[in-house]
């Protein structure tokens, strides 16, 4: 499964912004970051939900950082579709990631989703 061209974070603002204002819900492996449009949603009609990925250098190194983007775009391609229109999502994986399975990590990645979405209201 692939994450398509037009769900994906490209812009840095976008990654600051999703960073910075959105909900956050930590776990051992992976961080998420969840920016949901506010309730009026007027300049969200219309527009994806976007995600997009920070894997450090002290994840690994390029062999190991590769497998874990790999493993996580396949997890939040998995999960962007129940995402409102105009959100932003950002997957931050910390040095843990690196030992972790495909299975744990989408565990991580979607208890982060279900928090920050209880945190926004419900809204998921």
């Amino acid at each position: 499964m692939v994450l398509p061209a037009r769900n994906r974070v490209r812009r840095p603002a976008d990654f600051t912004a999703a960073v910075r204002r959105g909900r956050r819900a930590g776990g051992r492996r992976v961080v998420v970051h969840l920016l949901v449009p506010g309730p009026r949603g007027d300049d969200a009609a219309g527009v994806p939900p976007r995600g997009g990925l920070i894997v450090s250098r002290a994840v690994g190194n390029a062999v190991v950082r590769t497998t874990v983007k790999r493993r996580l775009r396949h997890v939040l391609a998995a999960h962007i579709t129940d995402l409102p229109d105009g959100s932003l999502v950002v997957l931050r994986a910390n040095p843990a990631a690196a030992g972790a399975t495909s299975d744990e990590l989408a565990a991580d990645v979607e208890r982060g989703l279900s928090r920050c979405a209880r945190e926004n209201g419900g809204r998921r």
